[in-house]
């Protein structure tokens, strides 16, 4: 059985994306960025062919929502 893979949202650029990436890896979702930039040499081609973040379907909602949550400030010391 393999795992159904859903684009969870579209980017303007990849830093955007891989940060996205990285905090939904950070809270256990396996996600990948897929950009179509010509391995990066036309990063400008993310406005026609937007940078697709991608994770599995079954992590989708718990992936939105962690994206959506504000990160809380800092306590004070």
């Amino acid at each position: 059985m393999t795992d159904d893979i859903v684009v969870l949202r579209k980017y303007g650029n990849e830093v955007e994306a891989q940060f996205a990436a990285t905090v939904l890896e950070a809270n256990g979702i396996p996600a990948q960025v897929i950009a179509d930039t010509a391995g990066g040499a036309f990063p400008s081609m993310a406005l026609l062919f937007p940078v697709r973040l991608l994770v599995r379907a079954a992590d989708a909602d718990l992936a939105r929502e962690l994206l959506d949550t504000a990160a809380e400030p800092p306590a004070d010391e």
